[in-house]
């Protein structure tokens, strides 16, 4: 009897050390582990259960038996998965590795932004003054703040912090505002139809941050494209310029004879007509002064640029790139590039494709002190060549009169100025004397001859160059950039990186722009939709029982 109440005892016992091990446990968690009252929980708990097994596994030799060894081995095998997932959950806490596996690294930001916010020099946050916190929002704030630890962002409810608000000037609910350096910025105003946008997050970022503004002249006047929305309109790509933090703006050099002191880039963007020899003066000096001029020169075209490209050794070939194994909805007169030189401009495209209707090509001749890279590369011949017969309805390559490709379709070239000026000539003045008829002196007289002047010869002013860089880009083509065509697969891309280059902000990376979600939709016809329907139904099961029919008779 004794004995036996020896053991019930310790059953007691047993089952009062797991209670006092869960009500440690759960008072730890709750404190945070801080104070006595856990370890006095613990402790004895902990004690108790070890006691308990000792003693029972001495008594009965469980402890060697068969099943209490593989229950064992399936208790440290539990603890050891249980402890590397912890490991792992730790690490994935404290490391962050993503990987995008999406076509167009969607889920990703575009290389601009994450250079951008990498390259923080002081901290910046962003304000969302909205009750509800969206999660695609969220995430890619929490893109950005994975690039940099000076990067934050706060979700404010403008009702309840009405007096952060009102130092916004907050109007509604869902604007955005960028911070820095007690500066603020719109970004935008989030809601249910639009969210929030990377394109205008890094550019506000990036025009916040560097504390420039870049201005963009279009050069009007000779039949170029208009900025404004209509027929051979670009105001998609003079937008996109917006959006960027650029200020654009129409040029007629006819009227101000000179290109305004504050102008970062120059865009000739295809002219139909020439332009006045002063126009072109005004557009070398201004190169000459260290501008930038982006050139777009359609073929069957002449603007009367030969004396400013021949500075800079570039040469519009008039024949017509074709490409005859192209792109059948586009046809042989529109080449399809996707080969591109080593230039900042192109440097992220790899094989991405842009498309140039009617283009011609561009060809170099080298010049001192001036880089040229090319930008476009069209495929090799027979694929590609230049075409001098443009009115021929059929394209045959005409060896001695056509070109074979690859064709260059655009070149970006670099003119390095001395830090010396050279000196400007003075005006000079040449004097002649003509002597006239005078008496002959006596000893106590002289006369001296009367100088008669001749008008002055003065030579003309020279522009010197300033120190520094002077950076041109010449397309073959200005079709690209207008409205429809410039948000199709690169072109837009190489039109705004080209701007971006030519304005000399070197310190912002230059990149495409974020990826939009491709349409992934299968369009199916009436007959394709019977012919799947049939054969999910019919067809493939009826093919399964004849296999197994023919199997079962094999067999037989």
């Amino acid at each position: 009897m004794k004995t036996i109440a020896t053991r019930k005892l310790w059953k007691f016992i047993f089952w009062l050390g797991p209670f006092l091990v869960t009500a440690g446990l759960t008072v730890g968690l709750i404190s945070g582990f801080r104070g006595v009252v856990p370890l006095v929980l613990l402790i004895p708990g902990v004690a108790l259960v070890a006691a308990w097994i000792i003693i029972e596994g001495s008594r009965n030799n469980w402890l060697g038996q068969r099943s209490t060894q593989a229950g064992t081995n399936a208790l440290f095998a539990t603890l050891a998965v249980l402890a590397l997932l912890g490991l792992i959950n730790f690490l994935g806490a404290r490391y962050h590795l993503r990987t995008d596996l999406t076509e167009t690294e969607l889920f990703s930001l575009a290389p601009q932004s994450r250079s951008l916010v990498r390259n923080l020099k002081q901290p910046v946050k962003i304000w969302i003054f909205d009750v509800n916190q969206n999660p695609i929002d969220r995430d890619l704030l929490e893109n950005y703040r994975r690039q940099s630890s000076k990067f934050e962002f706060e979700y404010v409810d403008p009702q309840a912090k009405p007096g952060l608000a009102k130092q916004f000037g907050v109007k509604e609910a869902g604007e955005v505002y960028l911070e820095t350096n007690q500066q603020r910025k719109l970004v935008q105003v989030v809601n249910v139809q639009e969210r929030l946008s990377e394109i205008r997050l890094t550019n506000r970022l990036q025009q916040i941050t560097s504390g420039t503004s870049v201005k963009a002249y279009f050069l009007q006047g000779h039949g170029e494209s208009q900025l404004t929305a209509g027929e051979n309109s670009i105001s998609q790509a003079a937008k996109a310029l917006n959006d960027k933090s650029f200020t654009t703006e129409p040029l007629n050099l006819a009227q101000t004879s000179e290109v305004p002191t504050d102008a970062n880039v120059i865009v000739v963007a295809g002219p139909k007509r020439a332009l006045f020899d002063t126009e072109v003066k005004a557009l070398q000096n201004y190169l000459n002064r260290g501008g930038n001029a982006l050139l777009m020169i359609d073929p069957d075209t002449d603007p009367k640029l030969e004396l400013l490209l021949n500075e800079w050794g570039v040469k519009l070939d008039t024949r017509l790139a074709v490409d005859v194994d192209g792109s059948e909805a586009l046809g042989p007169a529109v080449p399809i590039v996707t080969e591109y030189g080593k230039h900042p401009i192109t440097k992220d495209f790899g094989k991405g494709i842009s498309f140039y209707r009617l283009a011609r090509p561009v060809d170099t001749t080298p010049v001192n002190s001036i880089q040229a890279t090319p930008l476009l590369l069209t495929r090799p011949y027979p694929n590609t060549w230049a075409e001098s017969d443009q009115k021929s309805e059929k394209l045959e390559f005409n060896e001695g009169k056509d070109r074979k490709g690859p064709l260059t379709l655009g070149v970006a070239l670099t003119k390095k100025f001395s830090a010396t000026p050279a000196p400007v000539p003075t005006p000079t003045t040449t004097t002649t004397t003509i002597p006239t008829s005078t008496p002959t002196p006596t000893p106590t007289q002289t006369v001296s001859p009367t100088p008669t002047p001749t008008p002055t010869a003065t030579t003309p002013s020279v522009t010197t160059p300033t120190s520094g860089e002077s950076r041109l880009v010449v397309i073959g083509n200005s079709d690209f950039t207008t409205d429809g065509l410039f948000q199709q697969q690169l072109n837009g891309d190489v039109f705004l990186n080209s701007v971006s280059w030519l304005s000399q902000q070197d310190q912002q990376a230059l990149s495409i722009r974020p990826k939009e979600q491709k349409n992934r939709r299968i369009n199916l016809s009436v007959a394709q939709t019977l012919l799947l329907r049939w054969s999910a139904l019919f067809i493939l099961p009826f093919v399964g029982f004849v296999g197994a029919g023919l199997l079962w008779w094999q067999r037989r």
